[in-house]
């Protein structure tokens, strides 16, 4: 297959580029694509550093003005890897400019920012979509193929976790390059629209929308160094989220995340429990989905961990022979290859900006709920 030529332009070389980077390379390698991306260029304010991150990721040329990219007709996508309170400004000029446009997630700081990035794209009519790439771990997509099918009959229960530990320490600034995630200003929010929207995202893709919310948050520490002004300001973020839920379908949702559990780096969980049968997965074990079924004959039912590495399971037939596992990389692999297909087929692939709003709009619920202390409707929902 003849493949055409998708001419990337990345905006930001941090964590998310180095992942976004690696996943351009190594798709054509592996997934037969109509498309094949070409580092054409990457920006960031930062000359020197951006001309490192070129000549080592391939990129044939670089910007420190992201206008100045988006307007360059070398290019034909924009990818967004930078701070949250950029990525409105960013991807509306994207697609004013008509370029095919991604985004890391969370969509935006909140769901007004987040409507109007929906509206230039839907206006501009450009393919987009945004980087919740748990949706491409292999099991993942297995437990959603296992409730598509009606494997888990009407379900009950979902519950999800995201736990962290790197800000416990009082002395730790915010703000600026690395810390930007404990600036309100820069961030939206903190773990909510952090860690706990990669929760909800994937609970409103495995089961469904959520309909109303009850929530609680904390900020531990109250006042920080602010590594932009060299003062010490209040904190504006959440350093913990736990959140009641009611889906849609009746089931109910559990959802805790935090910045402040000794011992956990990037713990993250689900278990749903339906009539006939429930799934559980653990991001340490990414490569296993946890399965029980009651149907099964009474003297042999209990868990079993499926190994999820065989060729008809999600994606691995692209990789390597059965029992041989993938990781965290490659579900960035598999997203650019979702969406490199549907662009040959003039197919829109999930998640779009306009259901990461749907995210976005969960979140300020949630939030709104946490400051009034109330059980909160979602729109839309």
């Amino acid at each position: 297959m003849k493949r055409k030529p998708l001419r990337i332009g990345l905006v930001g070389t941090g964590f998310m580029g180095r992942a976004h980077s690696n996943a351009y390379r190594k798709v054509g390698n592996f997934f037969d694509l109509p498309y094949e991306p070409v580092l054409q260029a990457v920006c960031a304010r930062n000359a020197e550093n951006v001309a490192a991150f070129a000549a080592k990721w391939g990129y044939a040329s670089t910007e420190s003005d992201w206008r100045k990219l988006v307007a360059r007709s070398d290019v034909d996508a924009i990818d967004i890897c930078t701070p949250n309170d950029t990525h409105k400004d960013i991807a509306i000029a994207a697609a004013q400019a008509g370029k095919i446009v991604l985004c890391e997630k969370p969509l935006a700081r909140d769901a007004r920012e987040g409507a109007a990035m929906v509206a230039a794209v839907e206006r501009a009519k450009v393919p987009n979509i945004v980087w919740y790439n748990y949706r491409r771990v292999p099991a993942v997509t297995l437990a959603k193929q296992l409730i598509d099918e009606g494997k888990l009959g009407k379900v009950f229960h979902y519950r999800a976790v995201f736990l962290q530990d790197w800000t416990i320490a009082a002395s730790l600034p915010q703000g600026g390059a690395g810390l930007w995630r404990l600036d309100v200003n820069a961030a939206g929010s903190g773990v909510t629209g952090d860690l706990l929207a990669h929760c909800i995202d994937t609970a409103l893709w495995l089961n469904g929308g959520i309909a109303s919310v009850s929530a609680m948050t904390e900020t531990f520490v109250k006042q920080r160094m602010h590594n932009l002004t060299g003062k010490v300001e209040p904190v504006g973020i959440d350093d913990a989220c736990a959140f009641l839920a009611r889906f849609g379908n009746g089931s109910l949702g559990i959802f805790e995340s935090t910045r402040y559990a000794r011992g956990h780096k990037a713990l993250y969980t689900f278990e749903i429990n339906g009539e006939h049968a429930s799934i559980a997965w653990d991001l340490h074990d990414l490569h296993r989905l946890s399965f029980f079924d009651h149907r099964d004959e009474s003297k042999l039912r209990g868990w079993r961990s499926i190994h999820v590495t065989d060729g008809d399971h999600p994606y691995m037939g692209k990789w390597w022979v059965p029992g041989l596992q993938i990781g965290y990389e490659h579900s960035f692999v598999h997203q650019v290859a979702d969406f490199l297909d549907g662009l040959g087929k003039g197919v829109a692939v999930g998640p779009t900006f306009a259901e990461a709003q749907r995210t976005q709009v969960v979140c300020d619920t949630v939030l709104e709920s946490a400051r009034t202390k109330a059980w909160r409707e979602v729109a839309g929902a």
